[in-house]
């Protein structure tokens, strides 16, 4: 086992350490080695265990080299300065009042003006079972799904709700209902 310091991340599948400046495998297939997904590998018999599970038609694996320390903490630096600080009132200021505000209310029928801060969050997140459209499509109609096809969609779906949500507030109703879309 070698120090805390000195874990860059664990392998995905037997989750042993991989250390910084050390050489590991990703899997070629793109949806394994995205951003959110992040499978690393300690050797090539650990991502040799992962394709059963993940079912690939074509894959091999690609052997990198993990950052070194100094520059894994200056990246990590860079990602949290790029995130936009909450700011937040102090207990004198909040004692004092300084940074209360009545809370917001939205007629009936009025459509709400969203904050860009508050959906950031969810604005490009995917809002559909990927894996359950593209069989959908496959099997009804033979075809492949791009993986562009979710974010269509997810936009699409976010419409449909905004619109449902306004239809459910004219009803003075607090729950989306199936008559509401």
């Amino acid at each position: 086992m070698s120090e805390a310091g000195m874990l860059w991340r664990r392998c995905s599948n037997c989750k042993s350490e991989i250390e910084f400046s050390q050489t590991y495998w990703v899997c070629s297939v793109s949806t394994c080695n995205r951003k959110r997904t992040g499978l690393v590998f300690c050797s090539t018999s650990c991502w040799d265990a992962h394709l059963p599970l993940m079912r690939h038609r074509e894959a091999w694996a690609l052997e990198e080299r993990s950052p070194s320390r100094e520059t894994h903490l200056r990246t990590q630096s860079e990602e949290k300065s790029a995130l936009k600080p909450v700011a937040r009132a102090t207990d004198a200021q909040a004692s004092r009042g300084a940074e209360k505000r009545p809370p917001r209310r939205i007629r009936i029928g009025e459509s709400p003006q969203t904050d860009p801060s508050s959906a950031g969050e969810f604005s490009r997140e995917i809002l559909i079972v990927a894996s359950k459209l593209k069989k959908y499509v496959k099997e009804r109609h033979g075809m492949n799904t791009s993986e562009a096809v979710m974010d269509v969609l997810s936009d699409k779906l976010r419409e449909i709700c905004d619109r449902a949500v306004r239809n459910a507030r004219a009803d003075e109703r607090k729950t989306l209902m199936d008559r509401d879309f």
